[in-house]
């Protein structure tokens, strides 16, 4: 199949969504297909014109702006004529919140007949008012795209504007399994595991939204909740626009000596932390999927998340970790498991010997239903 997958940002820059589709272009690739991406990011070679990452073609569509933000003036002209010149049976478009690029691309490129596949990658949370509006404005549910998210907390409200007209699919996000498995306990060297000592670890970018702040107030709630005799040690992995306010946040209230800010890194150094963590907190309300926390969870790491997001399609709670209503009762379960040893390792278990449903063979699959679905609906 010729697929032409469509996002405002691409690699080099290195978010939730770029990563993702990056990832999936590469796995249909390797099935087979015959993948390219259009972008409005700028390389670091190739600003404006057709650049090769990973082997897989780039379009770049950028336009000078202000921080190289995603804005073309005339995306419609140039992806359509990207599509004119290769001709794809598919376009899958990737969107957040605010797509200046991939919601006009994916409306042009219904347009011109060509099956247009969109999945929506944040939860639209306070702005589902006003994508209602624009739709009562623009009919942006009636453009001829099938309408697809990450997860059923992401796809809801797109159900609750489109009102039965079409279907609104899910398409989770895939993970490599093995990529991410970890050594059990017996492998462990030294006996990173150990009696009284309970590490907790979260990987996150340093923005509000992540809700960085929340999760070092929270920390500190668990550390008064929890006996003194069990060793807490805390690491945030990450870094972004609150890092200075959450350093600050660790020094006056004394945190320094138990919380590790790690900053940016690797895939590696993550997996390794995995390794070594006893749970796994994802702290952010308005996630629409938790890609860290499904990793977590892959590499066998109790995960403390919220009800209402998109963690809950991988996150049974009391099965893969627990699931919390509130900063309180968040609080209330990182404390139970940082005292409860015996449902750590129970959980850790079935986590480190249960493979999840969105390892990357179910979600091809799963995109090959849609992609046919998406190709039929084209009269």
């Amino acid at each position: 199949m010729r697929i032409t997958h469509v996002t405002d940002c691409y690699l080099p820059r290195l978010g939730g969504i770029e990563i993702q589709v990056r990832e999936l272009a590469l796995q249909q690739k390797a099935a087979g297909h015959d993948v390219r991406v259009i972008t409005a990011t700028p390389g670091i070679e190739v600003r404006y014109g057709v650049d090769v990452v990973d082997g897989i073609e780039v379009h770049r569509v950028t336009a000078p702006m202000p921080f190289d933000l995603p804005i073309h003036p005339r995306v419609n002209f140039h992806v359509a004529a990207i599509l004119r010149r290769h001709p794809t049976d598919v376009v899958h478009a990737h969107g957040g919140v605010v797509s200046p690029f991939a919601y006009p691309a994916a409306r042009q490129a219904a347009r011109l007949g060509v099956p247009t596949l969109l999945t929506i990658h944040s939860l639209w949370g306070p702005a589902a008012p006003a994508f209602s509006l624009a739709d009562r404005v623009l009919r942006w549910s009636r453009w001829g795209v099938t309408l697809s998210a990450v997860s059923e907390a992401a796809a809801q409200p797109m159900r609750d504007i489109v009102g039965g007209r079409q279907p609104v699919y899910v398409l989770n996000n895939g993970i490599d399994a093995q990529r991410w498995r970890t050594p059990s306990d017996n492998e462990l060297r030294n006996g990173a595991h150990v009696h009284n000592r309970v590490h907790i670890v979260a990987v996150m970018r340093l923005a509000p939204r992540k809700r960085a702040m929340p999760l070092m107030s929270m920390l500190r709630a668990v550390r008064s909740a929890v006996p003194e005799d069990i060793a807490l040690h805390a690491t945030l992995a990450g870094d972004g626009p609150a890092m200075s306010r959450v350093s600050d946040y660790v020094t006056t209230h004394d945190m320094t000596s138990w919380v590790t800010l790690a900053g940016r890194v690797t895939h590696d150094e993550i997996r390794d932390l995995y390794a070594d963590a006893d749970i796994f907190v994802a702290p952010a309300q308005l996630e629409s999927f938790g890609l860290a926390a499904l990793e977590a969870r892959t590499a066998g790491v109790p995960v403390v998340a919220f009800r209402e997001t998109g963690m809950a399609e991988f996150i049974t709670d009391g099965v893969e970790g627990v699931l919390a209503d509130d900063d309180a009762s968040m609080v209330a379960a990182i404390a139970a498991l940082a005292t409860g040893e015996a449902d750590r390792s129970r959980i850790a278990t079935h986590n480190r010997t249960t493979v999840p449903a969105q390892v990357w063979s179910n979600v091809l699959a799963r995109l090959d239903e849609v992609y046919a679905a998406t190709i039929a609906a084209v009269p």
